[in-house]
């Protein structure tokens, strides 16, 4: 799940799969003797290397399973993931470029050859000035002109670092401060700013009265991905913290910035100390906690230290009057930060952090140094991305829409969203069938379930009404320029949401990603055209295939209105409680049994799957490949499905679901989504199979196998 904001400009999301937003797994009660499913298959990081071949693409064969990619000497009840991926895990190469594969990355690599052909086309038309066409392609040439933005060096940060460099008081550092912010935030992703600015803001449905916006800040200001890599002392942590101080002076060498060292130095103990009061990943999921409204005038006695009337000012928003404060105690303690801390340390921590944020439109030592630590170090990718792919990463940032208007023409023919259409109906309907057969729900819980249900929202390949950037203003040639133009251009797009009627239509991914969302406050889900392909889906594959692969998609999505975030909005999207009492209690222990089973989880001999972390997406899995299954057999219509090659439409539809999460990490990668990660690796999302009592007859899983799990303990949520 996500709550929906876009990525900041330029970013890359951290997000593994569905939902940019799933989860599932292990009983408490599971046997000591029980085996547990193998561990992730974590490549270990190696010294810089030849170029990888590239990752074989799979064949699909005759019913949409790549069956060259199966492992058949593994039984499928000792290791399903193994069983129907094992030969293609043997047999892939993580991409030099990259700290994980997999199909949502093999897709995503797809697509982005499919925009730069778009973009290279706009870069060549002799479309006139200030049209869209126009500006995609000046801004795209811009961006991988090189040689241009190496022969500006550090120049294009020169005005920022003059208004640094001119704070003279407390007064003015807040009003510099406010200057910084934008809506970069997506909360149950991050908790956090994602650009590494102080604070976070976020512009969507108030939590209270989804009739209207409202204005969330969050706690931000690191340049580590989570306080855990402050404030945990493994040698891991230890490790990445000593390379941090270290990359930090090199990039203000790099800006003709003095006494890098000690300057590192004080800029990582600020960070830490912001790091010390951040709030937990789990904390800031959690909507009971985060629903703190404040009013403009409640900041400066709720938060002193910070002039707010100033920072707010700067901001763009000195007449808002009400906020939705996430983490309360985090933005008291950065705020009296900010009012203690010399205003030294202030300065060159801003001045550290605009190189942070701008070093990917910067000279070559600026990105070299920036893949040296967030790609090398964090991530374990050996080589940086090709400058084309980084173009289409930031042209897609900057005007999505306009890119997807143009995807969508060229590669989603209207057949693929009429049978995704259909089997989105058949995978609501069975949800409705699901809650009807609750055991364990009242009627009045089922009643306000379903009366839910009925206001799901359903987006399909794309927006119906696309984006406008003639307001966006793209100089050929200055590509720094552009980058700051379209963050801001989309920053105030979001501020002038303040006060206006909501738009319950909005898309908040563009039809070119690879992923898919759901939104809680406004109850719908989307699909981006992107992600209807094989192996999630294919018009002319077998149906089961495609059920177990998008339909469990779809499904994963649509419960995410019913997960454990979920389950707290209303039909209109509002947080409120609809469930009794007695309900309520039976849903929690089912979703604690979940956290159980993906907590025994080891995907590396130290670190276990959080549970807690990706108890959500884990809902979402169990119960979107349940009711997906359900759906799958409706769809049969009481015909008997065909076994094909030797496989049962049964298998296939569990074949199908487990192949779409293959996947492979560097350690480094790992280890950090691990931490910070809601989804849990694709190794044990595959294993979501032994919570369905349809999978066991459906590959004679017996007791004793690695996967199986007596009756009582298969976690079924809805």
């Amino acid at each position: 799940m996500s709550f929906r904001s876009r990525p900041p400009f330029g970013a890359a999301r951290m997000t593994l799969g569905v939902c940019a937003s799933a989860l599932i797994t292990a009983c408490a009660s599971t046997a000591p003797a029980e085996k547990s499913p193998p561990q992730a298959q974590a490549a270990a990081t190696p010294a810089p290397a030849p170029a990888a071949p590239a990752a074989p693409k799979p064949h699909y064969g005759s019913f949409g399973v790549d069956t060259p990619g199966m492992d058949t000497s593994v039984a499928p009840g000792d290791d399903f993931y193994r069983y129907v991926n094992g030969k293609w895990v043997d047999n892939t190469e993580i991409p030099p470029d990259r700290s994980s594969y997999g199909m949502f990355s093999r897709l995503s690599d797809d697509a982005a050859q499919q925009t730069r052909e778009l973009l290279e086309a706009a870069a060549k038309s002799d479309a006139p000035a200030g049209s869209e066409e126009r500006k995609l392609g000046d801004f795209y040439s811009s961006i991988i002109d090189e040689a241009a933005i190496d022969a500006r060096g550090a120049t294009p940060l020169k005005p920022e670092l003059d208004r640094i460099s001119a704070v003279a008081n407390r007064k003015d550092l807040a009003s510099l401060l406010g200057t910084t912010l934008r809506s970069d935030v997506d909360p149950l992703n991050t908790g956090q700013a994602t650009t590494e600015r102080l604070l976070g803001l976020w512009v969507a449905e108030d939590l209270n009265d989804p009739s209207r916006y409202a204005a969330y800040l969050l706690q931000g200001g690191l340049g580590l991905p989570d306080r855990d890599f402050y404030l945990k002392d493994t040698p891991r942590f230890k490790e990445v913290r000593e390379k941090y101080q270290q990359h930090i002076a090199i990039q203000l060498k790099n800006a003709g910035i003095a006494d890098a060292e000690a300057k590192a130095r004080a800029i990582f103990g600020l960070e830490k100390k912001i790091a010390q009061i951040h709030w937990a990943a789990q904390d800031t999921q959690d909507v009971a906690k985060v629903n703190n409204p404040w009013k403009q005038t409640d900041f400066a006695k709720k938060a002193p230290g910070m002039d707010w009337a100033a920072y707010f000012a700067s901001a763009g928003l000195a007449s808002q009057k009400d906020f939705i404060v996430w983490q309360p105690s985090a933005i008291t303690g950065i705020a009296k930060l900010v009012g203690s801390e010399p205003i030294q340390a202030w300065k060159d921590y801003l001045s550290f952090h605009t190189i942070l944020r701008n070093a990917s439109v910067l000279s070559k030592p600026f990105v070299d140094a920036g893949f040296d630590f967030n790609g090398r170090t964090m991530s374990g990718a050996q080589q940086l991305r090709p400058r084309w792919k980084r173009g289409v990463d930031f042209t897609n940032g900057a005007m999505g829409e306009a890119v997807g208007k143009r995807y969508v023409e060229k590669h989603f023919p209207p057949a693929a969203k009429a049978e995704a259409d259909v089997m989105v109906r058949n995978i609501l309907a069975a949800l409705g069938r699901h809650i009807d057969a609750l055991e364990w729900m009242s009627p009045e819980t089922k009643a306000r379930a379903k009366e839910k249900l009925g206001t799901v929202q359903v987006g399909i390949g794309h927006p119906d009404t696309w984006r406008d950037y003639s307001g966006l203003e793209i100089v050929k040639g200055d590509a720094f320029g552009n980058a700051e133009r379209a963050e801001l251009f989309d920053h105030q797009r979001n501020l002038a949401k303040l006060g206006k009627p909501v738009d319950r239509k909005e898309w908040f991914m563009t039809p070119q990603e690879v992923n898919a969302l759901n939104s809680p406050q406004q109850n719908s889900i989307i699909f981006p055209a992107a992600i209807l392909q094989p192996p999630f889906f294919d018009p002319n594959a077998d149906p089961a295939v495609n059920y177990g692969g998008i339909g469990s998609v779809i499904g994963h999505e649509i419960v995410h209105s019913f997960d454990d975030v979920g389950a707290q909005f209303d039909a209109k999207g509002k947080l409120a409680n609809w469930w009794t009492p007695k309900d309520l209690e039976q849903f929690k222990a089912a979703g604690q049994a979940l956290s159980a089973q993906f907590s025994a989880y080891k995907p590396l001999p130290d670190m276990n799957v959080n549970g807690e972390l990706t108890l959500g997406e884990n809902i979402a899995d169990v119960a979107g490949l349940s009711i997906a299954h359900d759906a799958y057999q409706m769809s049969l219509d009481g015909k008997p499905a065909p076994t094909l090659d030797g496989f049962t439409g049964e298998q296939r539809f569990f074949m199908g679901f487990a192949q779409a999460w293959r996947n492979k990490f560097r350690e480094p990668m790992l280890r950090r989504l691990l931490v910070t990660d809601g989804h849990s690796p694709g190794m044990y999302r595959a294993a979501t199979v032994r919570n369905l009592d349809a999978w066991y007859p459906a590959f004679d899983v017996k007791p004793g196998q690695g996967l199986y799990l007596k009756p009582e303990q298969r976690v079924k949520v809805w």
